[in-house]
């Protein structure tokens, strides 16, 4: 088992004028089938990424670390945004490609998470994703991904030729059409994410997708409303549930007390000029019930960690 993760915080002015309260933690763990780690994070305001390293028994971990590596150096340089990652990870592809233990065609590594873009008007987030890790977004007590994988089991589900409930358990679900190497492009896609108070953020690899379906990681945020707390309790889960892969989950969460205030006022004033008839009806809708249990799929082994 891996360290115990720790919660982090910083408070960020909004070009609105609101300050945006950041608290996040991160944890990766070799977790319980693989010899080595080839899992990378960072979480480095204003960018938080995982990498899933592939490639022969370390080519994966030396890509995964010297994307995070070039990336990190990149914040240190104050200057965060989809050409300057781009120039990172083209860097990143050279670094992997003249490492001397890099022997394998295969070798490299997913790169995905999410940075906070204050340049503009109206702050956003703004998600990146090459490969198969995941950014979910928790909004409004639902979970949804963000990214889209890039795989072959996804474009299969894309064209109509799977469902998702085949996906799961496709031999090839490991596949992978997208990755930061060699022999590969080094150009994220990219989602723009409005800033909302009360917004949760999971960061994940695959390995915890392998053992958790995506209700299974709602369940565990909605469990504990503090990063580390669930960023822990997921991965012991994962591990629980076979822990076939690497681990590696990063959960931030946003608030903005500001926002929530003024959306509270603009309510209080809805409420002092609506008739009776505004008033909300007493119907209550059923809790769904619990669906907390691993996912079914199997994946076919690979040097992926």
């Amino acid at each position: 088992m891996s360290d115990a993760p720790t919660t982090q915080s910083q408070t960020v002015a909004l070009p609105t004028g609101l300050d945006a309260v950041l608290t996040w933690a991160g944890v990766t763990d070799r977790g319980r089938k693989r010899e080595i780690n080839q899992d990378a994070l960072l979480t480095a305001y204003p960018l938080f990424v995982v990498a899933d390293g592939m490639g022969g028994h370390i080519g994966g971990e030396i890509a995964s670390a010297s994307a995070i590596d070039r990336l990190q150096r990149m914040v240190r340089k104050g200057e965060v945004s989809p050409q300057s990652i781009e120039r990172a990870l083209v860097k990143a592809v050279r670094d992997i490609g003249e490492h001397p233990d890099t022997t394998d065609e295969g070798t490299g590594t997913t790169v995905t998470g999410v940075y906070l873009d204050v340049t503009e008007k109206d702050a956003a987030w703004v998600a990146l994703n090459i490969g198969d890790s995941r950014v979910y977004l928790q909004r409004d007590d639902a979970l949804a991904q963000i990214t889209t994988d890039h795989s072959l089991v996804q474009e299969l589900v894309a064209a109509g030729r799977l469902s998702p409930e085949e996906a799961e358990n496709h031999p090839y679900g490991n596949v992978i059409t997208r990755a930061v190497g060699p022999s590969e492009g080094a150009v994220p896609d990219y989602v723009r994410i409005d800033v909302r108070d009360g917004d949760r953020f999971v960061i994940c690899s695959d390995g915890l997708t392998k053992e958790l379906t995506d209700y299974g990681i709602l369940h565990f945020l909605r469990l504990h409303a503090e990063p580390a707390a669930a960023a822990e309790a997921m991965l012991e889960a994962a591990l629980e549930n076979g822990g076939r892969d690497n681990v590696t989950i990063v959960v931030l969460n946003v608030a903005v007390p500001g926002q929530r205030a003024e959306s509270e006022s603009d309510e209080g004033a809805t409420a002092e000029t609506g008739s009776e008839a505004d008033a909300p009806s007493d119907a209550s809708s059923e809790e769904a019930a619990d669906a907390d249990a691993p996912a079914d799929s199997s994946t076919g082994d690979d040097s992926r960690g």
